[in-house]
């Protein structure tokens, strides 16, 4: 099985990370209602993104969407991200996108957004102008910081009329194509894993741990009830508790060998979740997205991912007892009624 970690890796070794010659990219030509600009240069995904909608050989698959502009500063005070910034920077550049001064800039040069900064607390305030002027946006993970200002951004969404989408690339895990033909019936469990790394700045699981719980919910779907959570230095334990009384659990690791994957148990067999797929079905769906507006899963499973990481976080600090979602998504709601939109 490969990791995301070392599918990052080749892929920075082959040119997704490192861009060697710009004559590779030939000159940029984005049609009208093509042009696509990224808010946040301090992550991987704007690299990969760019290198793929830009290469000479993207054509139809790809919708002729090409990256032409980028905002650069994404996190402020993650010094792993602000790191990147610079080097980013120039590979894109390579790749014949422009540097904006502004988001405000950026807008004014772009038909859609992809906002890929890598700190989440920023992506409320970020978003906002992106809605106002009424562009489409893929949101990267994690959709923000918390929940309340995921349902901001939502509520956002709504009063101006612009559709949003937010995902892990780890939606698309090789096996998770096989529950849709309903083949093997219906699903009653599941049980999923990926790294979970922690950054002081997020929630526990927001930083990292994000990737193995959208893998749980696009399997699962929504209707999780109550979570609880097991928690040492080396690893999380994660059992949520469907209405309908199927569980689920993510593991997050942090000692020892890492890596992505998972069971399903349906009425019909157990099935071993295959290898990390990658970014590029995750961006084909983005520029459906960007074509058509229509989110490819309802968009409820990704407040609920965010709910469940929350009350994962709660449920620590209880040592280990039952969190109700019904209760954090409540809270959550009266908290992001008093952002300003």
């Amino acid at each position: 099985m490969i990791d995301r970690r070392s599918f990052i890796k080749s892929g920075a070794i082959s040119g997704i990370g490192i861009v060697t010659a710009p004559s590779l990219f030939g000159s940029l030509n984005a049609p009208a209602g093509r042009r696509v600009g990224i808010i946040g240069l301090d992550t991987s995904h704007s690299i990969a993104f760019t290198k793929t909608l830009n290469a000479p050989n993207a054509g139809d698959k790809y919708s002729n969407y090409k990256v032409v502009a980028a905002y650069p500063k994404g996190s402020l005070d993650i010094k792993s991200s602000v790191d990147r910034i610079e080097g980013y920077i120039g590979q894109v550049k390579e790749m014949g996108v422009e540097i904006t001064n502004s988001i405000d800039e950026l807008i004014n040069k772009v038909d859609v957004v992809l906002l890929e900064t890598n700190d989440g607390r920023r992506h409320l305030e970020q978003a906002l102008p992106v809605l106002k002027a009424g562009k489409r946006m893929f949101i990267d993970k994690p959709m923000a910081a918390s929940l309340a200002d995921s349902l901001a951004i939502f509520k956002a969404s709504e009063k101006y009329g612009v559709p949003i989408f937010s995902a892990s690339s780890l939606r698309y895990i090789h096996g998770i194509d096989q529950l849709r033909t309903g083949d093997k019936g219906k699903v009653l469990g599941a049980e999923t894993y990926s790294p979970a790394s922690l950054e002081e700045t997020h929630p526990d699981l927001f930083w990292y741990g994000i990737h193995g719980v959208e893998t749980l919910f696009t399997i699962m779907g929504t209707g999780c009830k109550t979570v609880t959570r097991a928690h040492t230095p080396g690893a999380d334990l994660v059992v949520g508790v469907w209405g309908d009384n199927r569980i689920g659990t993510f593991r997050g690791i942090r000692e020892g060998k890492t890596g992505y994957g998972g069971k399903v148990y349906t009425e019909k067999d157990i099935m071993v979740l295959g290898q990390y797929a990658g970014y590029n079905p995750l961006l084909e769906e983005i520029v459906k997205f960007f074509d058509t507006g229509v989110v490819p899963f309802d968009p409820r499973e990704t407040v609920e991912i965010m709910a469940f990481m929350e009350a994962a976080d709660l449920s620590k600090a209880k040592g280990g007892k039952p969190v109700s979602m019904d209760k954090i998504l409540s809270k959550a709601e009266k908290t992001a009624g008093k952002k300003a939109i």
